[in-house]
């Protein structure tokens, strides 16, 4: 099994960049082997959100799309907005992964999976932390 290059961002703002084994929504902590091969077990109500990356370094001269505008991806269209102010677009697969007022709790996720607008983005697919959000706004 290939591992998955991954990006973990800390409420407090720090990151991680190692490799994930294995995941899966319900989990409630993750362990990472990060560039210097030293294992890191994180509880994931310490995160912000788990970003699945092509590469650790991205491509800083490249400018992200921000709009659906042009978009050929399926899934629901959602804003995400951080509790500490930074937001996202992307798509979620199938059922909307929250009742009314939001929360995954029924479900037993620790948060759900956001697929970015921009397909050539450094971000393949974003594991976000539903303790993290603010608010999540389904857009069309």
């Amino acid at each position: 099994m290939e591992r998955e290059k991954v990006i973990l961002r800390f409420l407090d703002k720090r990151i991680i960049k190692g490799y994930l084994d294995e995941f899966s929504p319900s989990q409630r902590s993750v362990s990472i082997e990060d560039e210097s091969s030293k294992r890191h077990n994180v509880d994931t109500e310490e995160l912000k959100a788990i970003f699945f990356v092509r590469s650790f370094e991205g491509d800083k001269r490249y400018k992200e799309k921000k709009s659906f505008r042009g978009t050929q991806q399926t899934g629901k269209r959602v804003f995400v907005r951080f509790k500490d102010g930074e937001a996202m677009i992307g798509y979620i697969e199938g059922d909307i992964p929250w009742k009314k007022g939001f929360f995954l709790e029924a479900e037993k996720k620790t948060g759900f999976f956001l697929r970015p607008v921009d397909g050539a983005s450094n971000n393949m697919k974003v594991f976000v932390i539903a303790t993290s959000i603010d608010d999540v706004t389904v857009v069309g």
